[in-house]
C-alpha cells in the first residue's frame, strides 16, 4: 500500500520548528506557510513539536492562527500536547524531579555561568520550560548578529 491511497485522517506528518519549519529562532517564510497550509495540510494531518514553549511557537509560526491550522501542536519537547486546539496534556520537570534538586542544579549553573568568560552576554541565562532547563551561556536575550558572532566564536574555540 503507497500514501496515495490514505486518507488525510489516516496520515500524520510531523515536523519540527527550528532548522524545519523555520531557520533556528526565525519566522516561518510566508511561501513555505503557505505550501504547508494549502498542499500539505488538505493531504495529511500535521504536526509540529519543538523544544521551546507555545508562545515561542506563536512568535516563528506567526501568531494562534496554529492552533486552527495545525492538528496537533507539542511544545517543549511534547511535554505538553495539543489537540485540535485544545490542551491535551501537560508534563512538568518539577513533578519528576523536585525542588531541592532542582534548585540545587539551578545554583551549580549559575555559579558557573558566573565564572565563564565568554565576549559577551546578555540576560536570561536559563530558561524553565516544563520539561527541561533552557542554559544559554551567552543569554537568550542576544540579538541575531550576536549569535552569529557566537557561532564563529564556538568554531574557533572548540567552547561547544
Amino acid at each position: 500500500m503507497t500514501t496515495a491511497n490514505l486518507q488525510r485522517d489516516e496520515l500524520l506528518l510531523l515536523f519540527d520548528v527550528d532548522g524545519t519549519l523555520t531557520y533556528p529562532r526565525s519566522n516561518i517564510q510566508p511561501e513555505f506557510e503557505a505550501f504547508m497550509y494549502s498542499k500539505v495540510k488538505p493531504r495529511a494531518n500535521i504536526a509540529t513539536v519543538g523544544g521551546s514553549d507555545l508562545e515561542k511557537m506563536f512568535e516563528q509560526l506567526n501568531g494562534k492562527k496554529i492552533l486552527e491550522e495545525f492538528d496537533f501542536l507539542f511544545p517543549e519537547n511534547g511535554l505538553v500536547q495539543i489537540d485540535h486546539g485544545k490542551e491535551a496534556g501537560k508534563q512538568n520537570i518539577i513533578q519528576h524531579l523536585g525542588e531541592p534538586t532542582l534548585k540545587r542544579f539551578i545554583n551549580f549553573v549559575l555559579r558557573y555561568l558566573s565564572e565563564l568568560d565568554l565576549p559577551i552576554k546578555r540576560g536570561t541565562f536559563i530558561e524553565f520550560r516544563n520539561g527541561m532547563m533552557n542554559v544559554c551561556p551567552m543569554g537568550r536575550q542576544c540579538t541575531r548578529s550576536e549569535r552569529n558572532m557566537f557561532v564563529e566564536y564556538e568554531k574557533k574555540t572548540s567552547c561547544a
